[in-house]
């Protein structure tokens, strides 16, 4: 009987393209389950999307130099067109930025209000003196409170996995500035957690999560407090209410909700109510897929919103929590160049090559490593060695001794008797597996059915029964059985590898797509006998160590880490509008109250100008005195702190690095073409 299933996968920040942590967490484990619920008959809903209006879009898209619109606008697009490639089957993939989410973000409020589980508290929080503003937790970072990891995030230690408030961490201070923070006070608002420790610890107790899920939860409601849901920003969903002017929703809030804003996105375009069917039918089978750092947020914070709500939504029924994914046994690590460019290495190895792969390392009850030798190993030895040989040589030999088409059976030996038996069971426990969550071993059931009609492939040695007339049926049988099992092959496959098992079930002269079909339809319908077979065709090909090596090599040593795209083109006659001269600093002094500020006097041949530059932090006035550096000398004067700077001096940076160009021959005044 059908069975209405949503799945969901965590929203992605707006502020930077997938990376294969993502994929092997939260997305590609989601998408092969939500295949193959599809192939069970089951009516499924697969929800994700942008998650827009975090503080870390605020920060990425200030070192970017884009408004937040512009940076969310732009990884949206960025990430969608990676998931296309890597052939996700998403419903809908949607954002934060939506009208409808707004809406939904308000009435989720407006229901908790109601209901009494939101207060105002007068409480004190981070505040930079030096950046005269409120810190949220992503701008803040310092020593985590549980284990004494010196970098630990505003909302999390990355070393322990803890979430804590940004005020836990000892000695905070500002990510982008790295000054001391204070406490100083703010009005926020603040959701009752503790009102929902009665529902939620019997709700926990009574699902069949995994242990680590499950305690991890049970843990964190134990100690359920109060949780501000307001920050100060001008990036996100207004708090609905005259005396919250300035506030807005803070995103472990508002993200969460994004996955029924999307759901009536998703419908409205489609012109149906449908969503209704998903999200308010206690029949319906709800999967949130994630990585672990979120477990609390989708086993504790966004039920305990749900509970509150006078609409009666559905309650996740599984939260299949996975481990994280290393890179050759170290962390991902963009600043020290310890990571993959998905969009690099999709154009040089093949989805199914990547989904196959990570679906093998699984990283479902500990972290996983991912490794160029095992990539290479697991591409060359399983996909091309198992996989595409049995495939080729199965086909080649029908072509060659069959007319080109599925032969006929005829009389079952007792080993051929096994073989349907063994092929049967295989594909069961992948089904089970898959029901399960279970991809990594879905993913070893594959395999191990293509082990199995290779060994049966050797062990019937058809190319010595074609050689007379009364074991020829033999091998017509071997051969017809041996498609059989490669139908079954393309079935397991077609979660994980959906490309390369489309190819397979046209190649077995299959109709339709495979995709679209039912498991057990699949299983139960034979194929046909004397069907024309299409000529045979290679499905993969090898993987030279070479080609790994010089991945290996590219690790640590990549350049052009977070830079700023390019910029749109402009016109010859807009370029040689500057006036670039060669300046050389006469004196330098810091301006009052501004730490980053220093008041250069540069010669620039013709005459001295007075120049503020934002160059404090990274040079001493010593340093700076006699340097010959480059002015733009053709921009109008601009009043900085009270001084009218004259001119400015160009800088090359990258994050917290800056360095000056400097002209050491030429002579003052000249001009830079």
């Amino acid at each position: 009987m059908s069975k209405k299933v949503l799945i969901t996968s965590a929203l992605l920040y707006a502020n930077g393209p997938l990376h294969f942590g993502h994929l092997a967490g939260a997305y590609l484990p989601a998408d092969c389950y939500a295949r193959f619920m599809r192939l069970m008959g089951n009516d499924v809903l697969y929800i994700s999307g942008s998650d827009e209006y975090g503080v870390a879009i605020t920060l990425s898209a200030e070192i970017a130099k884009r408004s937040c619109q512009e940076h969310v606008d732009h990884f949206h697009k960025v990430n969608q067109e990676l998931f296309e490639k890597l052939s996700f089957s998403f419903d809908y993939f949607g954002r934060t930025t939506d009208k409808i989410h707004d809406e939904d973000t308000v009435a989720f409020f407006n229901d908790l209000m109601e209901n009494g589980h939101i207060e105002k508290k007068c409480e004190k929080h981070l505040y930079s003196k030096e950046e005269n503003r409120f810190l949220a937790d992503r701008y803040v970072q310092g020593t985590c409170p549980k284990c004494a990891f010196e970098s630990a995030r505003g909302d999390e230690c990355p070393e322990c996995s803890a979430s804590f408030d940004a005020q836990d961490l000892i000695n905070p201070r500002s990510k982008l500035t790295n000054s001391p923070l204070i406490e100083k006070e703010s009005t926020h608002w603040y959701l009752r957690f503790d009102h929902f420790i009665e529902k939620l610890l019997p709700w926990i107790e009574s699902k069949g999560w995994k242990d680590n899920v499950v305690q991890f939860a049970k843990n964190y409601i134990e100690d359920l407090k109060p949780r501000s849901i307001t920050r100060d920003s001008s990036w996100g969903i207004p708090l609905p209410i005259p005396e919250g002017k300035d506030k807005v929703f803070y995103v472990w809030f508002d993200a969460p909700i994004g996955y029924i804003s999307m759901a009536k996105r998703w419908a409205l375009e489609n012109k149906t109510e449908k969503w209704k069917d998903f999200w308010l039918d206690q029949e319906t089978k709800l999967v949130h897929f994630i990585g672990k750092d979120n477990i609390p947020f989708h086993t504790v914070f966004f039920p305990a919103m749900l509970m509150g709500q006078n609409t009666p939504y559905k309650l996740p029924d599984q939260v299949p929590a996975n481990e994280f994914l290393l890179l050759e046994g170290k962390q991902f690590s963009k600043s020290e160049g310890w990571y993959i460019d998905l969009q690099e290495f999709l154009n040089t190895y093949t989805t199914d090559q990547v989904r196959y792969y990570l679906a093998s390392i699984a990283p479902e009850t500990s972290d996983s490593d991912f490794s160029f030798k095992g990539f290479l190993g697991k591409c060359n030895s399983d996909l091309l060695g198992k996989l595409g040989n049995l495939v080729h040589r199965t086909l080649t030999f029908a072509k060659n001794f069959c007319e080109a088409k599925i032969p006929p059976k005829s009389t079952l030996m007792e080993d051929d008797l096994e073989f349907i038996k063994q092929t049967k069971l295989i594909t069961e426990k992948a089904e089970l597996a898959y029901t399960t969550f279970r991809l990594r071993k879905a993913a070893h059931h594959l395999m191990e059915l293509c082990q199995l009609a290779n060994t049966y492939f050797d062990r019937k040695t058809p190319w010595k029964l074609v050689k007379s007339e009364t074991s020829f049926p033999q091998a017509r049988t071997t051969i017809h059985l041996l498609i059989e099992s490669i139908k079954n092959i393309a079935l397991i496959a077609s979660p994980i590898i959906p490309e390369s098992a489309q190819k397979i079930w046209e190649l077995i002269a299959q109709d339709g797509q495979l995709s679209q079909k039912n498991w057990m339809d699949i299983m139960d319908t034979p194929i046909k006998e004397d069907t024309p077979l299409p000529e045979p065709k290679v499905l993969f090909t090898k993987i030279e160590d070479e080609a790994m090596e010089k991945e290996l090599s590219k690790l640590g040593n990549k350049k052009n880490l977070d830079l700023e795209p390019l910029k749109e083109n402009i016109q010859f006659d807009d370029f040689i509008k500057l006036d670039l001269r060669v300046g050389q600093i006469l004196s330098c002094e810091k301006v009052p109250k501004s730490k980053k500020l220093f008041k250069l006097q540069v010669d620039i041949g013709l005459e001295t100008r007075t120049i503020v530059s934002g160059i404090a932090k990274h040079f001493s006035e010593e340093n700076l005195i006699g340097k010959k550096i480059i002015v733009v000398a053709n921009i109008p004067p601009a009043k900085l702190m009270g001084i009218e700077s004259e001119g400015m001096i160009l800088a090359a940076s990258l994050k917290k690095d800056l360095t000056l160009p400097e002209i050491a021959d030429l002579p003052v005044g000249s001009t830079v073409n």
